[in-house]
């Protein structure tokens, strides 16, 4: 078993990842905003309060990961 195919997809998946990002620049955008507004004054973000924001941005990232494949 060599580890030299895990590393090289690895790359070439990270070398995609702006191209991908491009794609869900306004689920990203809403997601961050929600991140930003939740942890205001210091506050800790807690889990699943921008779930609904954070779902969408995966939804994008692999919706276009999909169409970049084929």
């Amino acid at each position: 078993m060599s580890g030299s195919n895990v590393w090289t997809r690895t790359r070439e998946k990270l070398r995609l990842f702006p191209e991908i990002f491009a794609q869900c620049g306004s689920e990203a955008a809403a997601y961050g905003k929600c991140v930003s507004a939740t942890t205001t004054g210091g506050q800790e973000l807690k889990k699943d309060l921008c779930a609904k924001e954070f779902q969408a941005l995966k939804t994008c990232f692999t919706n276009a990961a999909k169409k970049r494949a084929k």
